[in-house]
């Protein structure tokens, strides 16, 4: 059933996987992730024989619909519209459709999962709602203004939690950004003490290394477990 469209309200999502699968993976993407989409899935099928069904949904606006609060620029012009609000009622409302059309059971699995910005909207979505099995972070924007303190208030109702960061992403001369590192640790070190089953990989690289592959990695870390 691989790539697979789906039209919803307005929001294109491709379909990979098997049709009543025991979890069902949700990615927020862009036009750069949907171009290894395909790579990511024969990752994710190569690391682990669980059924799964993923749905690849495309986001409108990458820095507004997937920010949870605004904020100004971090670098270029463009600043962050927070309407992560907006975007994780729309997944509230397609979760079921998705389960309906694809045969799968409401009480299945649910991992929401993603690189960069909708790595953080993944993290941010399960502060807000506990109906989140698991959450798929690679390379996540820890850095964006506000999240560690809003994250303390606000614990991670999920029960399986992947971290990842590449080496170097830390080592960069855009100051807010430099906070990556010290924020994903902080942010291991409290899912740890709350005894959330979690983990905390780091990837040779930037930002930019085979993000498909660091997603696959992830999206399977949080199927299988501890590794």
């Amino acid at each position: 059933m691989d790539n697979q469209l789906l039209q919803m309200q307005n929001r294109t999502c491709r379909i990979y996987g098997t049709a009543s699968a025991e979890y069902l993976l949700l990615q927020m993407v862009d036009e750069h992730d949907l171009a290894g989409m395909e790579r990511e899935v024969e990752a994710i099928h190569r690391q682990t024989t669980q059924p799964f069904l993923l749905a690849a949904v495309q986001v409108k606006d990458w820095n507004d619909d997937l920010s949870p609060w605004p904020a100004p620029p971090v670098w270029g012009k463009q600043g962050f519209g927070g309407r992560a609000g907006d975007t994780l009622a729309w997944l509230a409302q397609a979760v079921p459709s998705i389960c309906r059309q694809y045969s799968i059971k409401e009480d299945c699995k649910v991992v929401l999962g993603g690189y960069s910005l909708a790595g953080l909207f993944a993290l941010w979505a399960a502060t807000q709602t506990n109906a989140l099995y698991g959450v798929a972070a690679a390379s996540p924007s820890v850095w964006f203004p506000g999240w560690p303190e809003y994250e303390a208030a606000h614990p991670i109702q999920a029960q399986r939690v992947y971290l990842s960061l590449g080496d170097r992403e830390e080592h960069t001369k855009n100051q807010p950004m430099a906070a990556v590192g010290d924020n994903i640790r902080a942010l291991h070190t409290a899912l740890t003490r709350r005894s959330t089953d979690n983990a905390l990989e780091w990837n040779a690289g930037g930002h930019f290394k085979d993000a498909d592959l660091r997603t696959a990695r992830a999206f399977v870390w949080v199927m299988e477990g501890k590794q």
